[in-house]
């Protein structure tokens, strides 16, 4: 089992409903690219100096579903608008 974690930290102009249009499309990915095995995504809600505004969480059966998951269509468009709000985003994968 490989886990995918993503956090991205928005510009400061980005606005609430940006926000959670991109929450929602990072969930709406469940059920649409089947290599996804658990996944959860939304904003943080504690508010540290160092937290960053969403997170996500997934699991993947192995790095080719992974792959898969990260060339999938669906994947790609929400790529791009996290790439268009964040300021920065951080990731880490590791077998679990």
């Amino acid at each position: 089992m490989l886990t995918h974690i993503v956090c991205w930290k928005y510009r400061p102009e980005v606005q609430d409903e940006e926000i959670e249009a991109h929450v929602a499309s990072l969930n709406a990915l469940v059920g649409v690219i089947p290599e996804i095995e658990t996944f959860a995504a939304g904003r943080d809600m504690i508010g540290l100096e160092r937290s960053f505004d969403t997170g996500l969480v997934a699991t993947f059966a192995d790095r080719d579903a992974l792959d898969r998951y990260t060339a999938h269509p669906e994947h790609q468009k929400v790529a791009d608008l996290g790439k268009k709000l964040a300021e920065r985003a951080v990731s880490v994968d590791f077998v679990s």
